[in-house]
């Protein structure tokens, strides 16, 4: 039996040079932002700025390609832990972390973009207010919109859930904690399916009647529940259980 090559790491082709200071300067990422302007950076000179150093015989822009190769897309990139950046050859703890936290704030700063007066009185809405959040999802997110009087969210959706969206995982009371945390008047539900089908299945509806019961115990009304496909579907884009008569909401 031939010796196994147990290595985790992806394949790194070396470059010449091996170090970014030996580039030629108008191809390093920190002089070409600070000629350009960030918004003139690749992803991975962006993402080579962040790491700031490669490893032995492979440039920090190796590094970042490896990274960017390893995902395919930042979605994916952010959707990952820590821990797992460092199956990169040249990326440890200190890095990884540093990764995670410059993807979480940029992840934070879309949700402050998200108009504070919005208003969401129909599925479209909801698609609107969640359609860039669910691209490229490879597990289910529960949410709920938290709503006023007049139906404009009191803040960005909140993510009850992730993983698949049953009611062992979404207990009305995990929903409406954050409801009546966030002064509720009412609320939407909302969920993706991965696989860009959003058609209903048994436990969805199953599960809206249990959180449609509960909010009016509390006195916090479910409005909807829409379920979310491939944002650039028009044709598969939400199913709404409200509008399929699938659920009595009764408001």
């Amino acid at each position: 039996m031939g010796k196994t090559d147990k290595t985790l790491y992806p394949v790194l082709t070396p470059t010449t040079p091996a170090r970014v200071r030996d580039l030629p300067p108008d191809t390093r990422p920190r002089e070409k932002m600070a000629q350009q302007g960030a918004a003139a950076l690749t992803n991975e000179e962006l993402l080579a700025i962040l790491l700031g150093s490669g490893t032995r015989g492979f440039n920090v822009l190796e590094v970042a390609r490896a990274l960017r190769g390893k995902y395919g897309s930042l979605t994916a990139l952010a959707e990952d832990s820590a821990d797992a950046f460092k199956s990169i050859r040249g990326i440890g703890p200190a890095k990884s972390k540093l990764l995670k936290a410059a993807l979480e704030l940029a992840r934070r700063m879309s949700h402050e973009k998200l108009d504070a007066q919005q208003l969401v009185r129909t599925p479209e809405d909801v698609v609107k207010v969640l359609g860039e959040e669910t691209r490229g999802r490879g597990q289910e997110v529960l949410w709920m919109l938290p709503l006023d009087v007049k139906y404009r969210l009191k803040r960005p959706p909140v993510a009850i859930t992730s993983g698949l969206a049953d009611a062992s995982l979404a207990h009305p009371r995990e929903v409406f904690r954050e409801a009546i945390a966030c002064g509720s008047s009412a609320l939407v539900l909302a969920h993706n399916h991965p696989s860009g089908d959003p058609t209903p299945s048994a436990e969805d509806i199953r599960l809206t009647r249990e959180l449609v019961a509960a909010g009016k115990v509390v006195g916090i009304p479910v409005l909807d529940h829409v379920i979310l496909g491939r944002p650039d579907d028009a044709d598969r884009r939400h199913v709404s259980l409200r509008e399929a008569g699938l659920v009595e909401f009764k408001t």
